[in-house]
């Protein structure tokens, strides 16, 4: 049974943690939902993952919808979030209810995420949330400020930045959100944010003590291998085990010894093949 908000409250609370990954596509989101993936985001992360980008920037809204549809054609059972695209919601909270609205509407998300602290993101997760759609707050490393931040660096390692991203996770919280999720920061400063929050929050790079964790999937199982951020595991190397297939696979069909008609082969009757011979010896 899919889980809600309120089962989340709940492992919150009990002290159970919550199992979030991301996901783009309609045969990885069959594998985690029958793995107990308690949590999917279709991240903007699909940018440099599937489609191939340097950075999340590129990626639109209909790409978003495209990959939140597959999704959830694969995880009908999971709780599903739309990750708010670059410029879908930085214009105003019109635009950002639409566009929210969308990932609701057509893709049956159960949840939006988009990034950011500051007065006009705030403005964004209140009327979004006031719309009642359930809203995901995302402080630390936040790709799509990534400029602001000097790169894709890791935030939070002063004691001023520090503090900083505890009042940051306060006010989202005041301003409405359902969770937040914390990226990139040192585990003492997920900890404290963990510990003076009502709500559920999720780290990625924030160290042990977040009520629950994400990765990029493509990361832990290897097959983005572009960078690997340092706060990855990777439980497989299925991109390791890609290459070696489509190797072999080239290597073969090269030499003659794929296909084998006995074993690859549809078969036809030897009264059928014969009728067949005669017909195009007689055209």
């Amino acid at each position: 049974m899919k889980k809600t908000i309120l089962d989340f409250n709940r492992m919150k609370d009990a002290g159970e943690r919550i199992v979030f990954l991301t996901c783009y596509d309609y045969l990885t989101a069959k594998y985690q939902e029958r793995a107990g993936v308690d949590m999917i985001l279709v991240g903007d992360s699909l940018g440099m993952v599937l489609l191939g980008y340097d950075t999340t920037f590129p990626v639109t809204m209909d790409d978003m919808i495209r990959q939140s549809q597959a999704v959830r054609r694969g995880a009908p059972d999971t709780f599903l979030i739309g990750d708010m695209p670059y410029m879908s919601y930085q214009v105003s909270d019109e635009e950002a209810i639409s566009n929210a609205g969308r990932f609701i509407k057509e893709a049956l998300c159960d949840c939006i995420k988009l990034e950011g602290a500051g007065v006009d993101i705030l403005s964004r997760i209140r009327a979004i949330s006031g719309a009642g759609i359930l809203t995901m707050g995302h402080i630390g490393l936040t790709p799509q400020f990534a400029g602001q931040l000097g790169g894709y660096k890791a935030q939070g390692r002063s004691a001023d930045a520090a503090i900083k991203l505890v009042e940051q996770a306060k006010r989202i919280e005041e301003a409405g959100a359902c969770s937040i999720l914390v990226e990139g920061v040192p585990a003492i400063v997920g900890r404290e944010i963990t510990k003076r929050a009502e709500i559920p929050i999720l780290g990625i790079g924030a160290g042990s003590y977040t009520h629950g964790q994400l990765l990029i999937y493509a990361d832990m199982v290897g097959m983005y291998d572009n960078f690997t951020p340092k706060f990855v595991k990777k439980y497989a190397d299925i991109g390791g085990e890609l290459q070696k297939a489509f190797t072999a696979y080239s290597e073969e069909v090269r030499a003659g010894s794929f296909p084998v008609d006995a074993e690859h082969s549809y078969k036809i009757s030897d009264a059928e093949a014969e009728k067949f011979m005669e017909i195009l010896e007689n055209q």
